[in-house]
């Protein structure tokens, strides 16, 4: 039998501060393309349960040991990432310390959960929407067909 050819699966974390005023939210400044400001995650490694890979890939890109929370949801607009069809669970994150960028990461910036955000990578834009509603609301990301 013939092994499919499926998307690749990919993790993002929203990380909340919350040892700061508002509980601000990181995002970083990709280090290679696509380019911007992103939710801080990646590609999950074989072998590696999808938690294992939200808490690496935010410790990598933030330098931060974060609880996973929850699961806001599961994005898998195959025009969501263009190197290719994505599907990316997206977890809420708590952390403390001071965070600094590394690995895949230029930069980081902090912001409040109802501010301004710059023009994001991939489908963040969208995930932080949802983020949002689910402040207000308590609803996790609604599903997509």
């Amino acid at each position: 039998m013939p092994v499919p050819e499926t998307p690749r699966l990919t993790v993002d974390v929203i990380i909340r501060l919350c040892d700061r005023p508002g509980l601000p939210i990181l995002l970083i400044e990709r280090r290679y393309p696509p380019l911007g400001w992103a939710l801080p995650g990646g590609f999950v490694d074989r072998g590696e349960r999808v938690e294992e890979a939200a808490v690496r890939e935010a410790r990598e890109e933030t330098s931060l040991d974060v609880r996973l929370d929850c699961l806001l949801g599961c994005y898998s607009d195959p025009a969501r990432d263009p190197r290719g069809h994505t599907a990316s669970l997206v977890y809420l994150a708590s952390a403390t310390g001071e965070p600094r960028a590394a690995d895949d990461a230029r930069a980081l910036r902090l912001l409040g959960p109802f501010g301004d955000w710059p023009q994001l990578a991939f489908d963040h834009g969208l995930i932080l929407a949802d983020y949002r509603r689910f402040l207000e609301t308590g609803r996790l990301a609604p599903l997509r067909f």
